[in-house]
């Protein structure tokens, strides 16, 4: 009996429910947000940095899925390798052999992690987080692992417990015993420390809340004494690694750093197939798997599938071959630059920061009366309006997908695929200029909005 199934004619007849469906079957409150705050678009097709409607507009992504889409979408190489590994037939997650793609991405990916020695795979960032909390305090015997203020990790159990965002964490507890740090204060750490109970220290060298950079010296001052207290490093790269920031991993750009467990994700997939990893040093994985008996002591049912392999071995292979991390670091200091340029015109404007093509725009109380009237009466209804403010218009206007860096900031964080160039710069920077030039003349466009995010979260209240 043959059974069919045609994915194209499904698609045909039932595209168009897609709001209707995720509203009756889903989160219940996505597609409500997006038609409040007009980004219920309807996609086509994608490709590279761009996304096309069904009249046929393309959109800039100046946001890569949250930078998953580090080559854009549909890479040509990614795809090839997604279709021989299917055509393959690979006698794929026996549990009982050793397939020769896991080893392969494991020796490509520790190629460009000096120190590093073993690779765990699992399925996605929050899970590559998991095991190393689970590994830090296995290894080291102690409960504690250290976070720091506004870091985000994940939203599962453990990663949540090293959550510096109270929002996503009220009304899980307990957790697990764990302790929030400032990023960046060394004493603060030191404290903790000297109390003996702490396995580890989680840290994001880029936060992506904010997009707030780890002050020089600290991840070598923090792994110094982490290190004299027999704790590990864990550095958290599922968003800044793989050339994110302008080099391979974030914690790179600072000399003498060796993070005892990374971990990555996003990028990694190609855009296709779930996967997370956690490296490690070699010590800490025959610890952890000491004996023939705990062979399976942590393990991931879908980790290592082949697919997922592929698409990361192709990945790394287009990084190569394509210079992927060198265009990071060349586009976005001239994205940054650019930007940053605009500070002195514009009052609402008050830092860019950011690394690569990872970067954050804040925006500020201004300074004449009548923006400055304005501003307080946003931030009265809800801090981070005004970031949405330009949002929006930067989508509609514009046809440029962008999102703020997180709920009550008044930062957009621009994390576009890393194939980005000139073009790209050139349009968003207008786009933004454009913006700019409208909120500060007082034009009705973006504060007519804002009158309607006024309401809705007072609404929400």
């Amino acid at each position: 009996m043959t059974t069919e199934f045609d994915l194209g004619r499904l698609l045909a007849e039932r595209g168009a429910e897609r709001y209707e469906l995720h509203a009756k079957y889903l989160n219940h409150q996505l597609p409500r947000m997006l038609h409040t705050i007009g980004f219920d678009k309807v996609y086509e097709r994608a490709e590279g940095a761009y996304f096309w409607d069904a009249d046929g507009e393309d959109h800039l992504d100046m946001l890569a899925g949250f930078g998953v889409m580090g080559l854009g979408r549909h890479h040509p190489v990614v795809r090839k390798a997604l279709h021989d590994v299917l055509d393959a037939q690979l006698a794929d997650l026996t549990r009982f052999d050793c397939q020769p793609l896991p080893g392969l991405l494991a020796e490509k990916l520790l190629g460009h992690s000096p120190h590093l020695d073993r690779v765990f795979f699992g399925n996605s960032g929050t899970e590559a987080v998991e095991t190393a909390l689970k590994f830090a305090r296995f290894v080291t015997g102690r409960p504690r692992v250290l976070y720091c203020d506004h870091a985000f990790h994940g939203l599962t159990t453990g990663s949540l417990s090293v959550n510096g965002e109270s929002g996503f964490r009220d009304g899980f507890a307990p957790l697990l015993p764990d302790t929030a740090v400032p990023l960046g204060d060394v004493d603060a750490l030191a404290r903790e420390l000297k109390k003996g109970d702490v396995a580890a220290l989680i840290v994001e060298p880029i936060q992506g809340k904010g997009v707030h950079e780890s002050p020089p010296g600290y991840l070598r001052a923090a792994q110094e004494l982490l290190h004299k207290h027999k704790a590990l490093l864990i550095a958290d790269e599922v968003q800044t690694g793989l050339g994110r920031t302008g080099d391979f991993y974030a914690y790179q750009h600072e000399d003498g750093v060796e993070p005892d467990l990374v971990c990555v994700a996003k990028a990694l997939s190609g855009g296709y197939v779930p996967v997370g990893a956690t490296l490690g040093k070699d010590w800490i994985f025959k610890k952890v798997y000491s004996s023939m008996d705990r062979v399976l002591v942590h393990s991931a049912s879908f980790g290592s599938n082949a697919q997922a392999m592929a698409a990361g071995l192709a990945v790394l292979s287009v990084m190569e071959n394509e210079q992927i991390v060198a265009n990071a670091r060349a586009t976005g200091e001239q994205l940054k630059s650019r930007l940053a340029a605009l500070i002195d015109k514009y009052e609402l404007l008050s830092d860019v920061r950011g690394r690569g093509l990872m970067v954050g725009i804040e925006f500020g109380r201004p300074d004449s009366l009548k923006l400055r009237s304005r501003w307080t009466m946003l931030q009265a209804a809800r801090k981070g309006l005004f970031a949405q403010m330009v949002v929006v218009p930067l989508l509609r206007r514009h046809r440029i997908l962008t999102q703020v860096s997180g709920d009550h900031l008044e930062v957009i964080k621009l994390i576009p695929p890393l194939i980005i160039g000139e073009p790209e710069v050139d349009r968003f920077v207008d786009a933004f200029t454009d913006v700019m030039d409208d909120a500060h003349s007082g034009g009705g466009l973006m504060w007519d909005f804002g009158k309607t995010l006024i309401k809705q979260a007072v609404a929400n209240r």
